[in-house]
């Protein structure tokens, strides 16, 4: 097994399923928490406390995309509209190490994916989530210290993270799509866990039972309030339901993100300063943005931007795959399917359904509702 291929910390093969697709630790759906919850920052911002903006200015860690990417790049969309490329990282250092399953092995992987595309006006969204195992030409790129990365044909699409980090993450994601990503967000678990902690839980129903030991969730079918360590397990969990694929975790994921989004909008925190406070500074400190979202006033700016947008308005797919007939643990790209997708983004139109048709697909969709 190539270096490409090797399976992700904590996430073992499953006997003679081995995931269609293995691992995707999902949490970077805390990422959408950002935004609505940073904006509201600015009531803080109102009350004159100076400690509290530079407080929170210094939680928030950015990288230069950018510079690292140059000129060669798809150019920006004039019709309103914005892409954002969001990444949970797996990585085990620091405060990760002992959540969710798994070991360190010194490197991180962009185990979840998602390309979040903001229509104009900003009242609605698609979420197209990219399977870590997809097989990709991943092409050459500059990281954000200036290190040089040869391209690749052929290799899993989250080794773009692994081999360059955000930069090479980004480049690779726009040689796929031809779509310009105008902001990047990352979330690693300690930060997830932490966001959902502070607010207070996210309530699903799960229409059976799931018991993972792996991602350490142990469900009973029904309605859950779940802690921080609850919903980094269910996120993470392959093995507890469906197929066991790591399509089947992206359904999973999708239907959380939704939960998540639906109760976000409905908490008044805005009323409750305490409350507030530990939302923003979890946020804060959760997310490595791009520069251009790297301080307080841009993150609020943006959150803005999106906390008009409920889940009854986002539309969440998978990007259009089918399984490799060589190896029933990756799968690759339906070129043509894909590109009506890409096509939909760049022109600010809804995603066709037939783009989606007939393509690869888990065994995990309504097994997540939100109450």
């Amino acid at each position: 097994m190539s270096a490409e291929s090797t399976p992700g910390p904590g996430i073992p093969e499953s006997g003679t399923k081995r995931s269609r697709h293995r691992r995707t630790r999902k949490h970077s759906k805390a990422l959408l928490i950002t935004a609505w919850t940073a904006a509201g920052i600015v009531v803080l911002g109102g009350t004159g406390a100076g400690y509290v903006y530079f407080k929170l200015n210094g939680n928030i860690k950015s990288v230069d995309i950018n510079q690292a990417l140059g000129t060669d790049r798809p150019t920006k969309a004039d019709n309103g509209s914005e892409n954002i490329l969001v990444l949970g990282s797996d990585s085990r250092s620091g405060s990760n190490e002992k959540l969710g399953g798994g070991a360190d092995d010194g490197s991180a992987r962009s185990d979840t994916a998602m390309i979040v595309h903001i229509y104009e006006g900003h009242k609605r969204a698609s979420v197209v989530s990219v399977p870590r195992d997809t097989l990709v030409d991943r092409p050459e790129c500059t990281d954000t210290d200036g290190g040089s990365h040869p391209a690749a044909n052929g290799v899993m699409f989250n080794s773009a993270y692994s081999t360059g980090g955000a930069a090479c993450a980004v480049k690779t994601v726009e040689s796929l799509t031809g779509l310009r990503m105008d902001h990047y967000l990352e979330v690693d678990f300690s930060g997830f866990q932490k966001l959902i902690d502070e607010l207070g839980g996210v309530t699903v129903t799960t229409s059976q039972d799931i018991n993972d030991p792996q991602s350490h969730l142990d469900l009973t079918a029904g309605t859950h309030q779940l802690t921080g360590e609850q919903a980094l397990g269910l996120v993470r969990t392959r093995h507890g339901v469906g197929d066991g694929s790591d399509l089947g975790r992206i359904q999973l994921q999708q239907a959380f993100v939704k939960a998540l989004v639906e109760q976000v909008k409905q908490i008044g925190v805005l009323s409750d300063p305490t409350k507030l406070y530990g939302l923003a500074d979890a946020a804060t400190k959760a997310v490595t943005t791009d520069s251009d979202l790297g301080s307080v006033n841009s993150l609020v700016s943006f959150a803005n931007g999106l906390k008009g947008i409920s889940a009854s308005h986002m539309t969440m797919v998978t990007m259009p795959v089918q399984y490799d007939p060589a190896n029933p643990n990756r799968v690759i790209l339906d070129k043509t399917r894909s590109q009506l997708v890409w096509t939909a983004l760049k022109n600010d139109t809804p995603i066709p359904k037939s783009a989606t048709h007939q393509t690869a697909t888990g065994k995990a969709n309504n097994v997540i509702t939100t109450p």
